[in-house]
């Protein structure tokens, strides 16, 4: 008995194995080795996007005969964090979820990302003007794609209007920051996400790789031998903590400065001009009294020294967990599901719930989102074109401690001049390239 019900059991496995490969991929029988009877997927899912996820998950599943996915409910980083804690095994992980691309060098090393064929996905999904050129490529390691373009992500600038006006400065021109007094326009450079854009704007190597591997920074070289652009950047850093220095201001206070950042940009106060994330347009938009006295730019409106500021082409992929790499049904549906999550015709319904903006679309496609969303995903476009392409690997970690230890240090080692300040950087970087070799 126990001999026919085992027969009974394989039978009906492969019965829905059989369905379930010419439902979803219209696959003859000699393709279905490797395809699991169960075909169950879990997606990683913050509190907030669930609504939009369980209409992509509706859209994907209804003619997969017998395909499931559940929903892990928690926070990405939240989510990765027990990932690096843990393995790709632990059932807390999700088989697919949502990773920032400066996470996939280390997870890809720790095996946990299965190799997709991504380029045949972006043929699918469509609307990508080169692949392998955008955020796409960045996803490639050593010729294989471990992850799938989620969205993009860049700084702009936002203008309190009223403030500006009560200052007497043009908005309709470009934001010099020089000319600017030291409260008129914030930023945290000692922050190196923020920093980042200085460097760049000056060609200014943090961290880099040569072809063989070695590491190098230009912030290891002596002051004289910066060239005369790099040496402006950090004379005018340098004048920037000066002022707020003697100001007795909490800019340069790593733990307060958040709070002096909000209460600095409400009308009335002294600050025009602030450079943050797409994702603080809500909460600025608050503080400035309304979307009306907020206007967003791109940040490549905002110079020093006459050089545009840039960011990095930074932002976010959906990755599959390596567990079910194995699985060629499972495989199919977490490849189904991230597909339509990124589908260009859900644009909308995604940023509107994620607040996310896809490389593969044109800015018209959010023409019918709200006056605010519309001015930050232009400025984003915007920002995201003139932006340098970001480094990740993974020995690039080291690099944010040095640079905000040393800026920090200012406030301590009190530097006479630009290049007693700048001094203090190169021995941090110093420090850090020794320890790293």
């Amino acid at each position: 008995m126990e001999e026919r019900l085992g027969m009974k059991k394989k039978i009906l496995s492969l019965i829905l194995i059989s369905t379930v490969a010419f439902n979803f991929m219209g696959c003859s029988s000699n393709k279905d080795e490797g395809k699991s009877s169960d075909n169950t997927i879990t997606v990683q899912v913050e509190s907030a996007w669930l609504p939009y996820y369980e209409k992509v998950r509706e859209n994907v599943i209804k003619d997969i005969e017998g395909a499931n996915i559940e929903f892990v409910e928690v926070g990405s980083f939240d989510h990765l964090e027990i990932l690096e804690q843990t393995d790709p095994t632990n059932p807390d992980i999700a088989d697919v979820f949502a990773l920032p691309a400066d996470a996939q060098d280390k997870l890809h090393k720790n095996e946990s990302l299965a190799v997709i064929d991504a380029e045949a996905m972006a043929e699918r999904v469509g609307g990508f003007k080169d692949f392998k050129a955008g955020l796409g490529g960045t996803f490639n390691i050593d010729g294989e794609y471990v992850a799938f373009p989620f969205n993009i992500e860049t700084l702009v600038g936002y203008v309190n209007v009223e403030n500006a006006k009560n200052a007497g400065i043009d908005i309709t021109k470009n934001f010099e920051l020089t000319d600017l007094n030291y409260e008129q326009m914030l930023v945290l450079p000692h922050d190196c996400w923020y920093g980042v854009a200085f460097a760049n704007s000056v060609d200014l190597e943090l961290l880099g790789k040569n072809d063989d591997g070695t590491l190098y920074s230009d912030v290891t070289k002596e002051y004289k031998d910066l060239t005369e652009d790099q040496q402006k950047l950090f004379e005018a850093l340098f004048n920037y903590w000066k002022e707020h220095d003697e100001n007795k201001t909490d800019l340069w206070d790593k733990e307060a400065a958040g709070g002096y950042l909000d209460s600095s940009f409400t009308t009335g106060e002294g600050n025009a001009v602030r450079i943050d994330g797409p994702w603080a347009a809500t909460n600025l938009t608050s503080m400035v009294g309304g979307e009306e006295n907020l206007e967003v730019i791109p940040l490549n409106n905002i110079t020093v020294n006459g050089k545009p500021l840039k960011h990095w082409k930074s932002g976010w992929g959906i990755g599959i967990n390596s567990r079910i790499e194995e699985d060629e049904a499972k495989m199919e549906l977490a490849v189904a599901f991230i597909e339509e999550l990124v589908n260009p015709e859900n644009a909308v319904d995604l940023f509107n719930a994620t607040g996310k903006i896809l490389e593969n679309v044109e800015p018209a496609a959010y023409d019918s989102v709200d006056k605010m969303s519309k001015k930050v995903i232009d400025a984003t476009y915007d920002s995201y074109n003139t932006a340098m392409d970001k480094p990740y690997f993974s020995e690039w970690d080291n690099v944010w401690d040095s640079w905000q230890n040393a800026l920090l240090s200012w406030s301590s080692t009190q530097p006479k001049n630009v290049e007693e300040a700048y001094l203090q950087v190169k021995a941090s970087f110093e420090a850090m390239l020794e320890s790293i070799k």
